[in-house]
């Protein structure tokens, strides 16, 4: 017995695909393309934060943890916000709108610059080496 691609009924998750119409598959592979790649910039910061963690001798007390939480954070927010794009993405396409305004990478950006000027802060203070 063959599957039917267009079989909705056995696709998971059934509610965004009992939407719309099928896209073309470019555009599905591109958006889960897009995904993995908000996945491994969380897995990225994730491993930031373990690294950053284990540097309490090299940084002043109670800094690292700091900075080891707000990676984690940023981490945690990729991967939601990655999740969340591309289900509203696949929606989109699946009902030809227009896609969504790329919201998680401008969160993103605004906290990688308040921690850009936070470690510089700190490092003009002599805090870190």
């Amino acid at each position: 017995m063959t599957s039917d691609p267009n079989d909705t009924d056995r696709r998971w998750p059934a509610k965004l695909y009992s939407v719309g119409s099928e896209p073309d598959p470019r555009f599905s592979l591109a958006n889960e393309r897009t995904l993995l790649a908000w996945i491994r910039t969380s897995l990225a910061f994730l491993a930031l934060g373990v690294a950053l963690d284990s540097l309490d001798d090299i940084v002043a007390a109670g800094h690292s943890s700091f900075l080891a939480f707000g990676s984690v954070s940023l981490g945690l927010l990729c991967a939601v916000g990655g999740v969340r794009r591309w289900w509203r993405n696949e929606r989109a396409h699946r009902r030809v709108q227009p896609l969504s305004a790329p919201l998680t990478a401008v969160a993103v950006t605004v906290m990688m610059g308040v921690a850009a000027v936070l470690l510089l802060a700190l490092a003009i203070a002599g805090r870190i080496l």
